[in-house]
């Protein structure tokens, strides 16, 4: 169902869940063409109703009701509109508010709150109040939705006991209430027998927390002498006047992994060790393609190796699908690839590189002389020479023999693609250490992300100047993640 208004204006795209309570729903949805028809502005409004079979199991909202199958209902319903481009969607039904946080995180659209839109209401045209009259099924009142929801507006009262069991359910229950059909009669007046006994507990206004209710709303109102929200109005007038806004939601960091394994594995460590988190919430969404099968970046780039750069893309591709809002790539080598794929993807891969310099500039700008142990891929590539130079800098590279040995430690047969941390890779490692250090590398960047892997002496490790650029990288991505809790907006 879609209703649409100006053209030339940028369409506003709505979707409202429905089939959690057919009549509420579909109020809920009239509701809100009717108010977009009444708009002023020059919007153009599309809303979709979604709505499937919903086999709910239980029938009534009691305190021993179940909410499972409804939160798959809800989750599933959000995930389709999303996928179809919907800007803003709205879950017209109180008892799935009960479980709504724990979804609008994965859902990449706005979902708007029918809380928000009562709030709104209530404290700009009903300011005065102290006390709030609620009408909801025993299920919400028992899980205290409204008093975490609306507490700080007044004091909440609801219908005696009794009432709730003999009047508010069956009304909307029972088998002359709401949901069977029935807008009048037996159900109009246990509804406003309900509102008598709030009135009688010194509600100034009432609330309705069921979406049926406001579906008899002309008809109860002219029994209620105090103010009676028609709360699907204000949800659809709130959802139609509020701008649509990408979801808040937590930053989540792509990790382009496999190349290699070991040291994806690394890089994860550094930023859950580099977060400060007291608590397993507290650390940085993460999803990560493995994806060992990425051709060998130094064979294509010394000239003897199948192109890397389309399955590069395409790992960034499923990662910015997934919902990454950035891209890290554990591996030095790889990124002679990164200029060419960049531009291709809607999110920012994190160069290591540019951060390795500047990281050097900022915390090392007395060193004028940077030695780098990488693959020959690397350094054959010049990438970190052109990065190193730019900043003033210059780079030192091992000689012919030297830069064997470090093949030898990353890639040969007792290496560390291989597996080992010890014995001949260290050995090979730390001449390759003490040869640039006696060209005069004042820093040495450990160019491959599988060379921090390797155990090195304590005492060479506190003589020489070593960068990690695999740490700084997730150094990187950790400060990311913070700007963004911080300032989600930017």
């Amino acid at each position: 169902m879609s209703n649409r208004s100006v053209v030339g204006a940028r369409t506003h795209k709505y979707g409202v869940v429905g089939g959690l309570g057919a009549l509420g729903g579909a109020d809920v949805l009239l509701k809100m063409i009717r108010a977009s028809q009444r708009a002023a502005d020059t919007r153009r409004v599309d809303i979709a109703f979604e709505q499937h079979h919903f086999d709910d199991g239980q029938v009534i909202a009691d305190r021993s009701y179940d909410p499972t199958r409804r939160k798959f209902y809800v989750y599933n319903a959000l995930r389709d509109m999303a996928a179809r481009g919907i800007d803003t969607a709205l879950v017209p039904c109180f008892l799935s508010h009960t479980f709504l946080r724990e979804i609008t995180p994965e859902i990449d659209m706005r979902v708007v709150s029918v809380f928000d839109a009562l709030r709104d209401r209530v404290a700009r045209a009903h300011a005065g109040v102290k006390t709030i009259g609620v009408l909801t099924s025993s299920y919400v009142q028992a899980a205290g939705l409204f008093e975490r929801e609306l507490g700080g507006l007044g004091r909440l009262v609801y219908p005696a006991a009794a009432v709730q069991a003999d009047k508010v359910m069956p009304a909307i229950y029972g088998p002359h209430g709401v949901r069977a059909g029935h807008h009048g009669g037996e159900c109009l007046q246990l509804l406003f027998e309900a509102c008598a006994d709030l009135i009688d507990q010194g509600a100034e206004i009432i609330v309705p927390g069921m979406t049926e209710v406001p579906v008899l709303i002309d008809s109860l109102r002219p029994l209620v002498p105090v103010p009676l929200l028609d709360s699907n109005l204000v949800y659809a007038e709130y959802a139609l006047d509020a701008e649509a806004a990408p979801p808040s939601r937590a930053f989540k960091l792509g990790v382009l992994g496999g190349v290699g394994p070991a040291a994806t594995v690394d890089f994860m460590r550094k930023v859950v060790r580099l977060t400060q988190a007291a608590r397993d919430q507290d650390h940085i969404k993460m999803v990560v393609e493995q994806n060992p099968q990425i051709p060998d970046r130094t064979a294509n780039l010394i000239g003897s190796g199948e192109d890397p750069t389309i399955p590069l893309l395409a790992t960034c591709k499923r990662l910015e699908g997934d919902g990454a809002d950035a891209v890290a790539i554990p591996c030095n080598t790889a990124h002679a690839y990164v200029d060419r794929i960049q531009p291709h993807l809607g999110i920012p891969i994190v160069n290591m590189l540019t951060e390795v310099v500047a990281h050097l500039r900022s915390q090392l700008p007395g060193v004028a002389r940077v030695g780098l142990l990488a693959t020959t891929g690397t350094v054959a590539s010049g990438v970190y020479r052109e990065v190193i130079e730019a900043a003033g800098l210059s780079l030192l590279v091992p000689d012919a023999a030297c830069q064997a040995r470090v093949m030898e430690a990353i890639y040969g047969a007792a290496g560390v693609k291989a597996g080992f941390t010890g014995g001949a890779c260290s050995a090979h490692l730390a001449a390759a250490i003490e040869h640039l250090a006696a060209q005069g590398a004042q820093a040495i960047i450990l160019g491959c992300t599988e060379l921090p892997l390797i155990e090195l002496d304590p005492a060479l490790r506190e003589a020489r100047v070593l960068i990690d650029p695999t740490e700084i990288l997730a150094a990187r991505c950790v400060a990311l993640a913070r700007r963004h809790q911080l300032h989600p907006a930017d």
